[in-house]
């Protein structure tokens, strides 16, 4: 009888849901992450869980910044573009957010045990709210305030 892995199992029913509500870059991460269980590449799931979350926030930097790298929004334009209220509050709001997502980094390293549920919770949002995969790291922010942990 061959071995079964639980871990497996759950994340392929992460992957299963993501697929479902059509969040496909979360469900190649599942799988990403189950060929990497199945194989002697488990020895790196240290070092993907240390330098992880850094590569990709460097990744996503890189590509919200494109605009600007481009040309495409131009150094005046960008400075003009704080002269308006929008810009500030977008500042307040960018700097809110950023603060949270750090909560949420320091949230899910000390409680990894809440990370499958902001992951369900995630993707429910984007099946059944139209919402957009970017929200973990915010949403256990939010979940550190209604908790009292930082």
């Amino acid at each position: 009888m061959p071995f079964f892995d639980p871990t497996v199992l759950v994340l392929l029913a992460i992957a299963g849901l993501s697929i479902f509500a059509r969040n496909y870059t979360v469900a190649a991460a599942m799988l990403v992450l189950i060929v990497i269980r199945v194989t002697p590449l488990a020895a790196y799931f240290p070092w993907v869980q240390k330098h992880g979350l850094n590569l990709s926030i460097a990744l996503l930097m890189v590509a919200v910044m494109v605009p600007i790298a481009n040309g495409q929004i131009a150094p005046m334009d960008l400075l003009k573009s704080f002269t308006h209220w929008k810009s500030a509050a977008a500042i307040a709001v960018g700097v809110f957010v950023a603060w949270l997502g750090g909560r949420g980094v320091s949230l899910m390293g000390a409680q990894p045990g809440v990370v499958a549920g902001l992951m369900v919770g995630t993707v429910l949002g984007v099946a059944f709210f139209r919402g957009v995969p970017v929200g973990p790291l915010i949403a256990a922010g939010l979940f550190s305030l209604l908790i009292g942990k930082s």
